[in-house]
């Protein structure tokens, strides 16, 4: 057998253990010095090549003779003939992890050669030959495999099929998450790299937890982070009742959002979509102007905040039964308040960090780009007779940056730096104006709306006055644009149009 890893966790034991057992070990630089200090009788790779290490450990185990003794098909004659002919002796056992690529690249003060150094080479050959010959050969990538080997060896002497497949497709995850963090980190840093949507695309993630089950009982599920980079932070940073896939799902719609406006700000979730966001100036402020949205929907909802949560905005969720709380940081008295509810799960989590947009479809992936654009960056061009005021302004930009987050077809309405009513995931646009006034029922009168997209007919604007709304913000490019603006001005309300569409379906 060869053992050769960077992860030596473990081994010591496990490699008494196959000693004991009679199994010949053959090893590398550190790993063969790991062992004899435990007083294990190993073998030198240079040793059985006949040649030595090179390049300062760069060539160690790129050998014929290594592998050919892990690549030899046993039920083929002429291949073991060669071996005998040849004087290869077969390796039945491999036991290799790799250079720690990852967490060297994650270093701040790791440079591009330590980064590059670490870039494994004869490791991803060797696991990669033995899985391939995986019906001969035991391959073992992992650590946690150690002790499930032994037992069977002990009671079997050898390890059954069903194991070495598991193994064996481990080691092609293993390699193919290994090999796209190389290509997600060398493709960040040489930002000059001219393929924005490659034709080939490597995305490798690592399972952070096993969940009970998925959307529903009878689905199982997992959550998966990026092997290199590109998490929120922890999943959760106090013990407790576990997060569920829904849950998952409504903090990353809540944060997505929460991001996107300025501190402090609080977005409340409830099935995926927002239903009250509001902008304070303290998170108490904030938090509790939210919740005025849309009290009925916040129960059991996901509660994000930009900014710290303290003392005060703790105290102004006691009565609010809330599934996650998500924020940067919570203070020791915050989270002496919301001990209390003891099935809070609570994640400290800064901003996300997002280029790209994906979702799966007929088989594959859909890929885009993130959609970042905010009302800040639009061009908005006052088509109407009566200009916005600068308070209706900073209620369209709210409006109009929740529209993002809302399926479409989406309209927010928004008054006095929080939302009032929110519609969306209709098939037509009135029908969501008229959710979002119904939600908002008294509140409505004096507030603005945004619509992620232009107005077809006319009819959407007209159930706004209707409503009390003063000041509309949308992309604009419809055929009746016209009429659109041709009712604002009957009403007097002031008609933005933004230029930029923000679907979300």
């Amino acid at each position: 057998m060869i053992i050769s890893v960077a992860n030596k966790e473990g081994l010591q034991d496990f490699a008494r253990e196959l000693s004991e057992m009679g199994w010949e070990i053959i090893s590398t630089g550190g790993t063969a010095r790991l062992l004899r200090g435990a007083w294990l009788p190993v073998k030198e790779v240079s040793d059985v090549t006949g040649f030595p290490e090179i390049l300062g450990g760069r060539v160690k185990t790129l050998h014929p003779v290594v592998h050919g003794g892990i690549l030899a098909r046993r039920d083929h004659p002429e291949d073991m003939a060669q071996l005998q002919d040849m004087g290869i002796v077969p390796v039945d056992m491999v036991v290799c992890n790799l250079y720690p690529f990852v967490e060297t690249a994650s270093r701040p003060s790791a440079t591009i050669e330590d980064i590059i150094e670490e870039i494994d080479i004869g490791g991803v050959t060797l696991l990669r030959a033995a899985a391939k010959n995986w019906e001969s050969v035991v391959v073992i990538a992992s650590p946690r495999r150690y002790g499930e080997v032994i037992e069977q060896l002990k009671a079997k002497g050898d390890v059954d099929r069903d194991t070495r497949r598991e193994l064996a497709i481990e080691v092609f995850n293993h390699t193919a998450c290994y090999d796209s963090a190389i290509a997600a980190y060398l493709g960040g840093l040489w930002k000059d790299w001219p393929l924005d949507f490659p034709d080939e695309l490597a995305l490798g993630y690592k399972k952070v937890l096993t969940m009970r089950y998925g959307e529903n009982p009878h689905q199982k599920a997992a959550f998966y982070e990026p092997v290199m980079g590109g998490g929120s932070g922890p999943v959760s940073s106090r013990p407790g009742k576990e997060l569920s896939f829904n849950n998952i799902n409504d903090a990353d719609a809540a944060i997505s959002a929460v991001w996107d406006l300025p501190s402090p700000a609080c977005v409340i979730v409830k099935h995926a979509g927002p239903c009250g966001v509001a902008i304070g100036s303290t998170a108490a402020e904030a938090f509790t102007k939210a919740l005025d949205a849309d009290p009925v929907s916040a129960f059991g909802g996901v509660v994000a905040l930009n900014c710290d949560v303290d003392e005060a905005c703790a105290l102004a969720m006691k009565k609010l039964f809330i599934e996650v709380l998500i924020a940067p940081a919570f203070s020791v008295e915050a989270l002496s308040v919301l001990a209390a509810k003891k099935d809070l799960r609570i994640i400290a989590a800064s901003k996300p960090s997002r280029t790209y947009a994906i979702k799966q479809a007929l088989g594959g992936l859909l890929v885009q780009e993130a959609d970042t654009l905010l009302p800040k960056d639009e061009e908005w061009r006052v088509v109407s007779r009566r200009a916005p005021t600068d308070q209706e302004i900073r209620d369209l930009r709210l409006a109009m940056t929740v529209c993002k987050h809302v399926r479409s077809n989406a309209i927010v309405l928004a008054k006095d730096g929080a939302t009032v009513g929110i519609g969306g995931g209709q098939p037509n646009r009135v029908d969501c104006v008229r959710i979002a006034v119904e939600r908002g029922k008294d509140k409505v009168r004096g507030s603005v709306m945004a619509s992620d997209a232009f107005f077809p007919f006319p009819d959407s604007i007209e159930e706004a006055a209707k409503a009390g709304v003063s000041a509309v913000a949308h992309p604009g490019g419809s055929k009746r644009d016209a009429e659109t603006l041709a009712v604002a001005d009957a009403n007097n309300m002031a008609l933005v149009i933004t230029g930029k569409r923000h679907f979300r379906h």
